[in-house]
């Protein structure tokens, strides 16, 4: 089955500590949470956001006392640092360059991304999050490993 392209699409990376810099400089940081690869596509609306930010804050992938997958973020008081990801929209189907065609335009994925942020922190989270469109260096120690690949409209 092909995966359908035009859908809010977020890699949800559980982590020990993270961080963003930008030039050298620290932009954001988190201690154990979630880092949050978010990219953004032409048909996403606000509905869009709100389903994955309501995903995200209920996803029980942190573990309870009997070590089982049971506790969400908000259960384990973790903290999200969100960043914006055009790439996850690379189309690398045909040739060996990228195609980004799917990927939102930055003034339309900029609205959104913000959109998704504030759900986030809505729903009670603590939100660090990366500089919109810049060059960034993320660093993180993926706890367990766990990584999702979330998709709005799957």
């Amino acid at each position: 089955m092909e995966r359908d392209l035009e859908e809010m699409r977020v890699v949800v990376q559980r982590s020990k500590e993270a961080a963003v810099t930008v030039n050298g400089e620290l932009i954001g940081s988190i201690d154990q949470g979630l880092v949050l690869l978010v990219g953004i596509t032409h048909e996403d609306t606000e509905a869009d956001v709100r389903w994955m930010s309501d995903k995200i804050a209920g996803l029980r992938i942190f573990e309870d006392d009997s070590g089982k997958m049971n506790n969400s973020i908000l259960d384990a008081g973790g903290a999200i640092l969100s960043v914006s990801q055009f790439t996850l929209y690379g189309d690398c189907r045909k040739g060996r360059r990228p195609n980004f065609m799917a990927a939102a335009r930055p003034e339309q994925a900029e609205v959104l991304y913000m959109q998704f942020n504030k759900a986030l922190r809505t729903a009670g989270l603590q939100v660090a999050t990366g500089q919109f469109g810049a060059m960034m260096e993320v660093s993180l120690i993926n706890w367990g490993p766990v990584t999702l690949i979330l998709d709005s409209k799957g």
